[in-house]
C-alpha cells in the first residue's frame, strides 16, 4: 500500500556544480524504473545567472561519489580536462620561506595500534630522523611529479596513498547534467521571479519564472549559490558569521596558459593579506587570490595575482565577494540548502565540493515524505553543522599557527581568538603528540599532523606506550620503509606523461 505522503516532485533551484551534483544521484535513484512514476526531479536554472566556478580542486572522496554514479573514470577525466591531485603544497605559511605538503595518505602502517607518524615523532624527539614527509608516499610522488593509480591489494608503498582530481567545474557540471537528464531529470530554463508558500506552515509550494511558468513541488533544494533564494530569501534561516576567525572576504580568479611540468598537486602560497591558489588542468591552469579587503585593496590584490602567474593570462581577473560562515539551518521546512546557499568556507583545503557531496548524501539518507519531519531536519542540520565547524577549525589552524609578523593581516591572525574545540586540538597535540578527531567524517589524523608539523607546532611529550617498541628496530623499520617508498616512486611514470598516454582530453579551442 503506497504512502499518500510520498514526495512526488523534487525541485532543484539552481544549476552549476551544486545543482547538477544534487540532480545526478537523485536521478540515478528515482529518475527511472519503478520509482520514475513516483518522484519527478526538476532542475531550474537561469542562463542569466553565472556560477562561482572556483571549486576545481577536490578531496579523494570525489572518487567514491563518481563510483556511486557508476561513471566511466576515463570519460570523466577527458570530458572535464582533469588531472590528478596527491595533496596540497603550502608555501610561506607559518613563516616566510616555509614549505610543506599536505598529502593524501598515511605515513606508513600502524605499529602496535599506534599510527606510524606517532612512532616517527618519538624517534624525531630522540634525534637523527629526516622529515616526516619522506614516509608519505603521496608527498614523495608529488615532489617528483610522478603519478600512477594505487596498485595491488596487499599493503605496500604502491598503494599507501590516495588521490583526488583537479577539474574544470563548469565542464563537470555539464558532464553531470548530461548524466542526470539521461536518467529522467527535467531541466527548466528561466529566472525565478516569485516563490509561493503555503499559509500556516510556510512550506514552499511553487516557484514562478519570468515567462509566467509555475513549477510546483513537494521538496525544494536550494542550489542558488550565495543568493540563497529559498533558504534565506523565503525561510529566513539565519547565518553564523565566522569572519572574525576567517577574515578573508574577497577573491579574484583568472585562468592562465598551462606550463610544464604538469604537477599532481594544488599549490597554496601565502600572501601579505591572504593566499593564492594554483590548480593545474590539462588545458589551462586555474589561479586565484583569496584576501581580506580590510588589509589590501582590490587593485593591489589583482596586481599580486597577475604578477605571480606562471603562464599568460587568458582573461581578466573575476571578482568574488563572500562571507565565511554557515546557515543556522541548512534544512528548514521543505527547503534544503546545498552548496554555497548553505554556507561558505574559503577553498584553502578544497572542501566546497566535499560539502556538496555530503549534503546530497545525507539528504538521500534522511529523505523525507511531504511532511518533512522536523526531527529529520534537525538530524541533517546537526550533522552538517558538525562538519562545517570541523572544517572551519581545520582551516583556521592554517592562520592561527603563523609566526609571520610581516603584515597587519598576519599579526591579526596570530593574535585572534579561536574556537574552544580548536584550542583543545592544538593543546592536546602540543602536550602529548596525540590528535583529537572531533568529526570522523572530516579530516583524519595524517592531515592534522601534516598541518601541525608543517606550521611548526611540535609536541612537548609523547605517548608513553610508544616506548614498548625497541628504538633500533623501529629505526630499521623506518629506513626500510623509506627505501621502499623511494624505489616504488622511482618506477612510476611522470604525471603529465601518464595522462598523455592514457587520458588526454581532446584539444579545446578555448575555455574561458
Amino acid at each position: 500500500m503506497s504512502d499518500d505522503q510520498a514526495i512526488r516532485r523534487v525541485v532543484i533551484v539552481g544549476g552549476g556544480t551544486a545543482g547538477w551534483m544534487t540532480a545526478a544521484p537523485l536521478g540515478q535513484l528515482m529518475g527511472r524504473g519503478e520509482h520514475a512514476a513516483r518522484c519527478e526531479i526538476v532542475l531550474v536554472e537561469s542562463p542569466e545567472i553565472g556560477t562561482v566556478g572556483v571549486g576545481e580542486a577536490t578531496l579523494p572522496t570525489i572518487r567514491y561519489y563518481n563510483r556511486t554514479l557508476e561513471l566511466d573514470n576515463a570519460e570523466f577525466i577527458r570530458k572535464t580536462q582533469a588531472t590528478f591531485k596527491l595533496g596540497i603544497e603550502f608555501k610561506d605559511w607559518g613563516h616566510l620561506g616555509n614549505h610543506f605538503f599536505h598529502g593524501f595518505g598515511e605515513f606508513g602502517p600502524a605499529i602496535l595500534n599506534r599510527s606510524s607518524v606517532m612512532h616517527w615523532l618519538r624517534l624525531h624527539h630522540l634525534g637523527g630522523m629526516d622529515s616526516h614527509e619522506e614516509w608519505s608516499t603521496a608527498t614523495v610522488m608529488a615532489r617528483r611529479n610522478r603519478f600512477v593509480p594505487p596498485e595491488g591489494d596487499l599493503p605496500s608503498a604502491a598503494n599507501a596513498y590516495s588521490y583526488a582530481f583537479h577539474f574544470d567545474a563548469g565542464l563537470y557540471a555539464a558532464f553531470l547534467r548530461e548524466y542526470a537528464m539521461a536518467r529522467g531529470v527535467k531541466r527548466e530554463e528561466g529566472t525565478i521571479v516569485d516563490v509561493s508558500v503555503r499559509p500556516g506552515d510556510g512550506f514552499v509550494t511553487a516557484v514562478t519564472l519570468a515567462d509566467g511558468r509555475r513549477i510546483e513541488g513537494d521538496l525544494f533544494i536550494d542550489c542558488s549559490g550565495f543568493r540563497a533564494l529559498l533558504i534565506e530569501g523565503v525561510c529566513k534561516a539565519g547565518y553564523h558569521d565566522w569572519t572574525h576567525w576567517l577574515p578573508c572576504d574577497s577573491a579574484q580568479a583568472v585562468p592562465c596558459d598551462k606550463v610544464a611540468p604538469l604537477t599532481p598537486y594544488t599549490t597554496s602560497t601565502a600572501r601579505s593579506a591572504g593566499w593564492q591558489w594554483r590548480i593545474p588542468l590539462q588545458h589551462r591552469t586555474g589561479n586565484g587570490h583569496v584576501y581580506c579587503s580590510a588589509y589590501t585593496s582590490d587593485q593591489e590584490a589583482g596586481q599580486v595575482l597577475m604578477r605571480n602567474l606562471d603562464g599568460a593570462a587568458q582573461a581578466d581577473p573575476r571578482q568574488l565577494r563572500f562571507k565565511t560562515g554557515m546557515r543556522k539551518k541548512a534544512w528548514d521546512r521543505n527547503v534544503v540548502a546545498i552548496g554555497l546557499s548553505s554556507g561558505f568556507l574559503e577553498p584553502l583545503e578544497s572542501t566546497s565540493i566535499q560539502l556538496i557531496m555530503d549534503g546530497v548524501g545525507r539528504l538521500i539518507e534522511l529523505f523525507p515524505d511531504r511532511r518533512c519531519d522536523v526531527h529529520l531536519a534537525a538530524e541533517y542540520n546537526r550533522r552538517m553543522a558538525r562538519q562545517y565547524e570541523s572544517i572551519r577549525d581545520f582551516i583556521v589552524l592554517h592562520y592561527k599557527l603563523t609566526k609571520r609578523d610581516d603584515s597587519e593581516f598576519w599579526r591579526y591572525c596570530a593574535a585572534m581568538s579561536i574556537p574552544d574545540d580548536l584550542k583543545h586540538q592544538i593543546e592536546i597535540f602540543r602536550r602529548s603528540g596525540r590528535v583529537a578527531i572531533l568529526d570522523p567524517d572530516s579530516f583524519a589524523e595524517p592531515s592534522w599532523v601534516s598541518l601541525f608539523l608543517g606550521l611548526g607546532c611540535w609536541p612537548q611529550r609523547h605517548d608513553p606506550l610508544l616506548a614498548q617498541v625497541d628504538e633500533q628496530a623501529l629505526r630499521t623499520h623506518f629506513e626500510r620503509l623509506r627505501a621502499a617508498i623511494s624505489g616504488t616512486v622511482d618506477d612510476m611514470p611522470d604525471h603529465g606523461a601518464f595522462i598523455e598516454k592514457h587520458l588526454r582530453a581532446a584539444p579545446m579551442e578555448m575555455v574561458k
